[in-house]
């Protein structure tokens, strides 16, 4: 396969991967794209097979910044398993509109990375979408959950897998109480969740790198430096 290499970015809600990531895009914009999911729904006022606003790039089991603005609640329904970037960071895409049959026939030949099914219709990942971005000589951001990564390993993409990880468990439960947007109950989900995916994280050969962000200026340097080569490539490309 041509072009940049992926990056799986995974890790627990409160270990500091939004952050990280919007900081990167900050730092070296246009070296970085996202993923055009697609979906079985009709396309609303507006919307044309891959044009307009990118809602939906690859964020398995990741959610970012309130998005309410510009997603229905069906889409923010999803955006819990699938995607949700912030507004500053969408592409000029949108989807790739689809039908069920096409769709799940693509799944069953393998062509999707991940897909899921909310309120009666269909969305996903496919390979041919992080190649689109790769012909496009940019960074595909792959943001997921562990068991995206496992999927993600059983193709062919060849990515650099990167788990940002908090320090401790004490440390996560106190930034997600400081956040104050959790009930008791969504917070112990939370961090069942995080305790298994941190665990997993240890498991040899899963991840390239594990960062633990306990720095935020230590983090961010390790990611750079990290993906130092494939940004390269990337700018020597473009100059």
């Amino acid at each position: 396969m041509s072009g940049p290499r992926p990056v799986v970015l995974s890790g627990p809600s409160g270990a500091g991967k939004s952050t990280l990531l919007k900081r990167l895009m900050k730092e070296h914009e246009g070296v970085f794209g996202f993923s055009v999911s697609h979906t079985t729904r009709n396309p609303r006022p507006g919307e044309k097979d891959g044009k307009g606003l990118n809602k939906l790039p690859m964020l398995l089991g990741a959610t970012l910044l309130p998005v309410a603005d510009i997603l229905s609640s069906e889409d923010i329904e999803m955006s819990t398993s699938l995607s949700c970037p912030n507004e500053s960071e969408t592409t000029d895409e949108d989807y790739h509109f689809t039908t069920k049959e096409a769709m799940q026939d693509g799944i069953d030949n393998g062509e999707f990375i991940e897909n899921a099914e909310f309120s009666g219709n269909m969305y996903g990942t496919s390979k041919a979408a992080i190649e689109d971005v790769r012909a496009k000589n940019l960074i595909c951001i792959l943001d997921v959950d562990i068991q995206g990564v496992k999927r993600i390993k059983e193709t062919d993409l060849d990515p650099i897998y990167i788990s940002i990880q908090p320090p401790s468990m004490e440390v996560l439960e106190k930034r997600l109480r400081d956040r104050q947007t959790e009930t008791e109950e969504s917070l112990q989900t939370r961090l069942e969740a995080a305790r298994i995916d941190m665990e997993l994280s240890k498991e040899p050969g899963v991840f390239d790198v594990v960062i633990i962000n306990d720095d935020l200026e230590k983090a961010y340097e390790e990611l750079k430096e990290i993906l130092d080569e494939e940004i390269k490539k990337v700018q020597e490309a473009k100059s």
